[in-house]
């Protein structure tokens, strides 16, 4: 079955890339009930996640991984379906088991990446990671592995060399990295080089990630692909747990499964690709002389997020708002110390705002207008040629 690597979670087709189904050929042996060992993916005659680590052809803890990932479930109560899943690692880090599956959960359409370890002789999920794009884990070529004394990554087999958030090489063994310093609450970028292959005739001399810090908690994925480094430039200075937090960009949208809510479940404003900003000028909000105020944009399952962050002058803490999906007029609740502000944004030209009578227009410009929010329940209006759009804001909780 010939596939592509997903434009949103990649950018780059993969039509070579080869994903060999269950019954054609196993990477390593297993029992017909039993988890793959490696993945069997090819890329050109590539093995992308070939068997990894001291275990791999350990039968005992094969069984023991499938066990384990069989009896967890998702925080919605859905379990991985194990013939299109496998283990990527099993073996010793740090003198401790690890095993690492990109396991598949058809009923949330997700991948998730389970982490295990071993307590005596029985094997358990230590750690799960959600991203909202099937079969993403074995598309990616650096995935996260969270330990106690740093974060380390697992490459797959495309990936020559990776460089760490200080621009050095980074060391490790059968595909696992040594411990990398990685802030709490702050994003830092890694840079892959990918060999050339069947799919990417010429490799790629970088290919950027972000991790957005130890801090990111289970279930959200910490990687965020940022094949332009527009990512690290947008999260500068900004503290990533305050962006996650539920009243933040990324984390304020709850995801929903159907017609349930799922807040356990990676929040639908989790980003996936494309961070990026673009200024919308100097305004002095809040008493203080005039900051920068920007609009962050970035992609996630669902489609594209936005949200507005103010950078005060002097260096001061930012402001952040929660996230608003894309629209034509985009309405958000600042929360600037003392003084809570809705900010109204829009890109149409030749369009006429309006805002309720008797609103006072702190900041009144073509295209951005930042007014006081109040107890009450404001609508405004933008009206284009042929059509008006209209969004409300509530009063902050």
């Amino acid at each position: 079955m010939v596939s592509a690597r997903r434009g949103a979670a990649t950018g780059t087709a993969l039509a070579a890339l080869l994903l060999v189904t269950a019954g054609c050929g196993p990477v390593a042996e297993r029992q017909p009930k039993d988890l793959r060992v490696g993945y069997d993916s090819l890329d050109g005659t590539l093995a992308v996640w070939p068997p990894r680590g001291s275990l791999a052809r350990d039968a005992a803890a094969t069984a023991g991984i499938t066990e384990a990932v069989r009896d967890w479930r998702s925080p919605v109560d859905d379990r991985v379906h194990v013939p299109s899943s496998g283990i990527l690692f099993s073996g010793q880090v740090a003198g401790s088991a690890l095993a690492l599956v990109a396991a598949d959960v058809p009923g949330e359409a997700a991948s998730w990446l389970l982490q295990l370890d071993r307590d005596g002789q029985r094997w358990r999920v230590s750690h799960a990671t959600e991203y909202t794009d099937p079969g993403y884990l074995v598309y990616a070529d650096v995935l996260p592995v969270r330990q106690p004394e740093g974060r380390r990554y697992l490459t797959s087999a495309r990936v020559e060399r990776l460089l760490g958030p200080d621009g050095r090489v980074l060391g490790g063994a059968d595909g696992v990295t040594d411990p990398v310093a990685v802030p709490a609450c702050q994003a830092v970028e890694l840079t892959a080089t990918l060999r050339p292959t069947p799919s990417l005739p010429r490799g790629r001399a970088a290919d950027r990630v972000l991790d957005l810090g130890t801090a990111t908690e289970a279930p959200r994925y910490p990687l965020v692909r940022d094949e332009t480094g527009a990512g690290r430039r947008a999260l500068a200075g900004l503290d990533t747990c305050a962006l996650a937090g539920e009243r933040g960009p990324f984390g304020s949208l709850p995801r929903r499964i159907g017609d349930r809510e799922a807040p356990r479940s990676a929040p639908e404003s989790w980003p996936m690709a494309k961070i990026a900003t673009r200024s919308l000028g100097e305004v002095a909000l809040g008493g203080g002389e005039p900051g920068d105020l920007e609009q962050l944009t970035w992609e996630t399952a669902t489609g594209t997020m936005t949200a507005v962050v103010y950078r005060p002058a002097g260096g001061g803490t930012p402001v952040v708002s929660p996230a608003d999906r894309s629209t034509t007029l985009q309405a958000y609740h600042l929360p600037v110390p003392g003084q809570p502000l809705a900010v109204l944004t829009w890109r149409t030209r030749d369009a006429s705002f309006a805002a309720p009578p008797g609103t006072t227009r702190l900041v009144d410009r073509p295209g951005l207008v930042v007014v006081e929010q109040t107890d009450a329940k404001q609508t405004f209006s933008l009206a284009g040629t042929e059509k008006t759009w209209y969004r409300s804001l509530s009063a902050p909780r």
